[in-house]
């Protein structure tokens, strides 16, 4: 007896290659770009290299040092080397090598000098500062124990590690963490429309804390580089990671195609050439001098090192201004969010 062919339960498989219905196939590029395609691109790419360029060479160059705090022991030596000195030099007085050694090895100054009688003067310094500004107060100090026909002994009472001779471990470990948040923000801002807003904040915030540890991990463990202890170390780094990522997202949520540009120069470029690792702090131009500090690099920079080598004694501010840097633009950007909600339930 013949049976009945089975009934497919299933519906046959779509024709991949079947053409798109007119309406979902993309807009075909207009026969004549306009001069925006054409100029755009290439106009913001030269920016950057040229800022690139600026902030890194243009710095490094011929920095001056420009009120270097310096401890001096003793009134009459203190008035001394600030007439001699002028602008270089920051002078803080103190009573006692006690006091001055206290104010070196907590970072509220770069060195200390003391008199000893016929035995010229002793300049002790704290290498942790970084070889750009351990240089330059050298080089102040000696030009004037010149003038002053005397000499000078230098020691380091707060040497870098052995790891980290030259004092950029800091400074590549920041920018590394910092390219991590800001490469993860621009593929975030691919994924509106796949991933809910919050969704793509948890994401980030995850990455955020997964690259502090393992940031930390590297360079402290692994490579002995950056002697900070490990969590405080690891929270500086998952609060820059953070800082840089939603940094991006917000820019690139508000100015579209041209925030990732505005995050490369204003983390990538000016925020790491101006961290004050490679050129320190107190050799910076005026204008670079302002935004050091304030920009998330440079704040990961000063916490990284006053937690490896002054006790943290200075990290609070660092930190502070870190989760600033993250909790802000994330507000703006859930702002900007749900106002957009709004208007279109009131549409």
């Amino acid at each position: 007896m013949d049976t009945a062919p089975a009934t497919p339960t299933t519906e046959p498989d779509t024709d991949a290659s079947a053409p798109l219905p007119r309406a979902a196939r993309p807009a075909a590029p207009p026969a004549r770009p306009p001069v925006r395609a054409w100029l755009q691109p290439p106009l913001i790419a030269l920016i950057v290299v040229a800022a690139f360029i600026s902030c890194y060479v243009g710095l490094a160059r011929s920095p001056k040092p420009h009120q270097l705090p310096v401890a001096v022991v003793g009134g009459q030596l203190s008035t001394q080397v600030q007439q001699a000195l002028g602008a270089s030099v920051d002078v803080h007085p103190e009573p006692s090598g006690a006091a001055a050694d206290q104010a070196l090895k907590h970072r509220d100054v770069v060195a200390v000098l003391t008199a000893h009688g016929a035995d010229g003067l002793s300049l002790n310094v704290a290498g942790a500062n970084g070889l750009s500004t351990t240089t330059a107060v050298e080089n102040v100090v000696s030009a004037y124990a010149h003038g002053a026909g005397t000499t000078v002994s230098v020691h380091d009472d707060v040497p870098l590690t052995r790891y980290d001779s030259r004092g950029l471990a800091g400074f590549y470990v920041a920018f590394g963490v910092t390219l991590s948040g800001f490469v993860l923000a621009q593929n975030v801002l691919g994924l509106s429309r796949l991933l809910h807003l919050k969704h793509r904040f948890t994401l980030m915030t995850v990455f955020a804390a997964i690259a502090g540890t393992v940031g930390a991990t590297l360079a402290g463990p692994v490579l002995g580089a950056v002697p900070a202890p490990f969590l405080p170390l690891a929270a500086t780094l998952a609060l820059l990671s953070a800082a840089a990522a939603f940094t991006t997202k917000l820019l690139g949520t508000f100015f579209g195609s041209v925030g990732i540009p505005l995050a490369t120069l204003l983390l990538l470029t000016v925020g790491n050439s101006t961290s004050g690792a490679s050129v320190g702090a107190d050799l910076l131009p005026s204008a670079a001098r302002l935004v050091s500090g304030v920009l998330p690099p440079g704040a990961a920079v000063r916490a990284i090192t006053d937690l490896s080598y002054f006790g943290g004694a200075h990290a609070l501010v660092p930190l502070a201004t870190l989760a600033a840097w993250a909790v802000g633009p994330a507000l703006l950007v859930w702002a900007r969010s749900a106002a957009g909600r709004a208007r279109s339930r009131n549409a």
